[in-house]
């Protein structure tokens, strides 16, 4: 890649005007990038709505946000499970029932490195049903009112598309045969980055060029993904890289995808993420993104694949 567009320092938030009368639509908002995107977001007067599956937490997360930004903020809590169908479909309906329009919608919420093979109620393995199928149900139910607003998709990816088997295992779904929870995340993560270049090639054939969508990733951020989902030896690892310069804030990890919701003419063709040592850290940019997550002849496959899973087709 050439050298960061936005400087030695890369993209933050100092670049952002206001945002009164927009709205943002964010998963997974009760901690790290998800709490610090919504919070930069209201602190320029956006408006964000918050999908997350803990409806307790949301609530204390509005009262933080309340307290350290003011009581005047635009926030409202509606409550969404990725990896229950249903509660996304009821979620997605209650988003268009209470919104105009969406500005943005920011996928960020995700689990990582789930110890042991575990299915989801709709009977797929539980990352590639929280972190894929959900997300992919999720859009294409608000693309509707994301394209009468003009608006983008964002979808939060990871490095870690780029690791495991690089592709999609369609003969075994699920890992039935040699699961490995780095594996199954890492093709949740690659399926998820691999559906936002079909979309933009699909838009493009139906000639619908007022939605665009991106694919980013947080770097190696101090957040509680791992913490959450992961391993008792993956979180003994993960919370001594957190001391470890090869981390950074989850502030910073909240950049990118706040630049491909707000940044105007951004290229969407292009990866975003830190764009330091191994991508983990650094300043925020466009980045070399590895020819295995933009295969056409897989991601066809995947979109198709998608369509039957769930049952639901985006309205193109």
């Amino acid at each position: 890649m050439s050298a960061n567009q936005f400087g030695n320092k890369g993209w933050t938030p100092e670049r952002v005007e206001d945002l009164s009368g927009k709205t943002y639509v964010i998963t997974g908002t009760t901690s790290g990038t998800g709490f610090e995107a919504a919070k930069i977001l209201l602190s320029k007067n956006a408006k964000v709505v918050m999908l997350n599956r803990n409806a307790r937490k949301a609530l204390e997360t509005i009262l933080t946000l309340k307290e350290e930004i003011g009581k005047h903020i635009d926030v409202l809590a509606i409550n969404m499970d990725l990896a229950e169908q249903a509660s996304v479909i009821k979620a997605a309906e209650e988003v268009l029932s209470s919104v105009p329009k969406i500005d943005a919608l920011i996928c960020n919420a995700a689990i990582a490195q789930v110890p042991k093979q575990t299915l989801t109620t709709d009977g797929w393995e539980s990352q590639m049903g929280t972190n894929y199928f959900g997300n992919w149900t999720l859009q294409a139910l608000l693309f509707p009112l994301i394209e009468k607003s003009k608006g983008r998709i964002v979808t939060v990816g990871s490095m870690g598309y780029d690791m495991g088997i690089k592709t999609i295992k369609f003969d075994d779904l699920n890992w039935d045969k040699d699961y490995t929870p780095n594996n199954a995340y890492s093709q949740s993560k690659l399926a998820q980055i691999m559906a936002v270049y079909e979309l933009q090639d699909r838009l493009k054939e139906a000639g619908k060029l007022d939605v665009k969508a991106y694919a980013c990733h947080p770097g190696s951020s101090r957040t509680n993904l791992i913490n959450t989902s992961g391993g008792f030896v993956m979180k003994i690892i993960f919370n001594l890289m957190k001391l470890s310069p090869l981390t950074q804030s989850a502030v910073k990890g909240a950049y990118p995808q706040l630049m491909c919701a707000l940044e105007p003419n951004l290229d969407q063709t292009l990866f975003y993420g830190p764009t330091g040592r191994s991508n983990w850290v650094g300043p925020v940019g466009a980045h070399k993104l590895e020819p295995h997550a933009k295969d056409k002849t897989v991601a066809k496959k995947l979109w198709e694949l998608s369509e039957k899973e769930t049952g639901i087709k985006w309205n193109i």
